[in-house]
């Protein structure tokens, strides 16, 4: 009910369960286990939420840089996906990196961080020069057409 959607509901609760079932000693020994599984249940939720719709927000408001028409013919919309992809493998690896782990898996900055060894603030710096490395790209691609 929660997630109001099954799979989203799965996902969030074998999540869950699996740092649950390291900790499950201590939580087990709790005076009401189920109790803090909910907790960890609507904690988990939550983030995710709040991950997805910082997400969203990013993506809409680049969705008008990176399409600006609506794409009728689905000829275009391999086209814009294919400049994207050149755009993204053009980035030095570690950018790349931070903007595939947040923007396509969701990743939080600490669990990037971990991943490519580094700490939170450098995840930022790498995010924020592949953004501005995008942005400079799609300005002077748009600059270009209107020519």
């Amino acid at each position: 009910m929660l997630a109001n959607d099954r799979d989203l509901a799965q996902d969030v609760v074998q999540d869950v369960l699996v740092r649950a079932h390291a900790r499950w000693r201590r939580i087990g020994a709790m005076d009401r286990p189920e109790l803090y599984l909910k907790r960890m249940i609507t904690t988990e939720y939550l983030s995710w939420h709040r991950r997805r719709a910082r997400r969203a927000a990013l993506l809409n408001r680049w969705a008008g840089a990176l399409v600006p028409d609506p794409v009728s013919d689905h000829a275009e919309g391999m086209a814009t996906r294919s400049a994207l992809n050149q755009q993204l493998a053009a980035l030095p690896p570690k950018q790349r990196a931070v903007l595939i782990l947040d923007f396509y898996e969701g990743l939080t900055d600490a669990e990037i961080a971990g991943l490519l060894g580094c700490s939170p603030g450098t995840v930022r710096v790498y995010r924020s020069r592949a953004l501005a490395a995008l942005r400079a790209e799609l300005t002077t691609v748009g600059a270009g057409e209107d020519r």
